[in-house]
């Protein structure tokens, strides 16, 4: 059986949040190429997906399966964030981030709903969404400033600021992953 380590999940949680904060301006960029019937069909998909998650939390509603599905969302986002790096903007490499990342919306509710039930105590749960909220406002913050060196250096393209960001989000993958290992025990 698994458990939950409260300060490795509160750090886990501040980066994962400051991967968001600062990866959430890049998708304008990384979407171009869609058309809006795209994500119309997308939503569709993530609402059915989301229902048939939900209807396995009788049996996922645990820390085994926490630790895996939140294993799974990441890795997901590692591997088409590396995708992107090696590829080219264009309608595929566009199709497959979006797909990529609507697979780690499938998760959200189910991820969201485990942490309050396994974490139970109100002060973890203020601890965790502290922790979240910083990381979120510091992700921005530094997805701002980034933008703006960027073009104080001549990277005025929004496509090469998007591609030189993902350097720095796989790095902070890569401590979100690691973390992840760090915040459960076997009980």
């Amino acid at each position: 059986m698994l458990k939950i380590i409260p300060t490795w999940f509160i750090r886990y949680k501040f980066f994962n949040s400051l991967f968001l904060g600062l990866s959430v301006g890049a998708i304008f960029t990384l979407y171009a190429p869609l058309e809006p019937s795209i994500y119309s069909l997308g939503g569709v998909m993530l609402a059915i997906g989301m229902l048939l998650v939900a209807r396995l939390y009788h049996h996922i509603l645990n820390a085994k399966w926490f630790f895996r599905i939140s294993l799974f969302v990441e890795l997901v986002l590692l591997l088409t964030m590396l995708y992107f790096l090696y590829a080219s903007y264009t309608y595929q490499t566009a199709l497959l981030l979006y797909v990529g990342y609507q697979v780690t919306f499938l998760f959200g509710s189910y991820l969201i709903r485990a942490e309050t039930l396994l974490l139970q105590t109100d002060t973890l749960l203020t601890k965790v969404d502290t922790a979240k909220q910083l990381g979120y406002l510091f992700g921005m913050g530094v997805s701002y400033i980034l933008y703006k060196l960027f073009a104080h250096y001549g990277i005025e393209d929004p496509q090469v600021q998007v591609y030189n960001l993902h350097f720095i989000l796989i790095s902070i993958e890569a401590v979100v992953i690691a973390l992840i290992w760090k915040s459960f025990s076997k009980a």
